[in-house]
């Protein structure tokens, strides 16, 4: 009989902080416990401790870049290094109306999230096993959780976000920015606690850099 981890939190997190959801995107998230729960006893990518925090700690997390922008419809958003879905699926769900581009170089991230894409039912998301360099055409943003230094993902990613000054980078960050963010001027900086009042939050930021500016 397989192994199973448990999420020990539930939906519920995400219903409080979003009420105005459909009930198909209530059903969509609700079925991402279950989902990961499963595929994580296959494949190791979240922490039993974490997955016992599930809903907040990645669900919610990914969630707050849409109470800092909302994405409008036919826009594109590539995610990179988007590990098991994090951002991108919770915001693919959000933004049924929105082309995401779920981007990790490695194969087996991806392996589940082509899974819970196809569980889900997601037909704007598209994942690719590749690097994110090397994805071609533009997109509007950028989005990223925990995954590299500002100045990496604008190394990586900057030739392919269109140049209109709102579009660019949008990552989810912790601890002190101070030193990642020297020398660029057109950052915007906030709290994620100022949307979640749950203690994991307290030093989480988002970070937006606008790719059109210089500096």
């Amino acid at each position: 009989m397989p192994f199973y981890f448990k999420t020990v939190d539930t939906p519920e997190i995400i219903f409080n902080y979003f009420p105005d959801l459909t009930d198909h995107q209530k059903l969509q998230i609700s079925r991402l416990g279950e989902l990961y729960a499963d595929w994580n006893a296959k494949i190791n990518v979240i922490s039993r401790k974490d997955m016992e925090h599930f809903y907040e700690r990645h669900v919610l997390h990914s969630m707050a870049i849409a109470k800092f922008h909302r994405f409008l419809p036919d826009e594109r958003v590539m995610d990179v290094g988007t590990g098991g879905g994090f951002p991108g699926i919770p915001l693919a769900i959000l933004f049924p109306d929105v082309q995401f581009t779920l981007v990790d170089s490695i194969g087996k991230k991806i392996k589940i999230v082509e899974a819970v894409v196809e569980a889900l039912e997601l037909t704007n998301v598209h994942p690719v096993n590749a690097r994110a360099e090397t994805i071609p055409g533009k997109f509007d943003y950028v989005v990223s959780r925990a995954t590299a230094p500002l100045s990496d993902l604008v190394k990586w990613t900057a030739q392919s976000i269109h140049k209109q000054y709102d579009k660019g980078i949008i990552a989810l960050k912790g601890g002190d920015l101070t030193e990642e963010l020297k020398g660029f001027n057109h950052v915007k900086v906030k709290a994620v606690s100022d949307y979640f009042k749950e203690e994991y939050f307290a030093t989480k930021q988002i970070v937006y850099y606008k790719t059109g500016s210089k500096g």
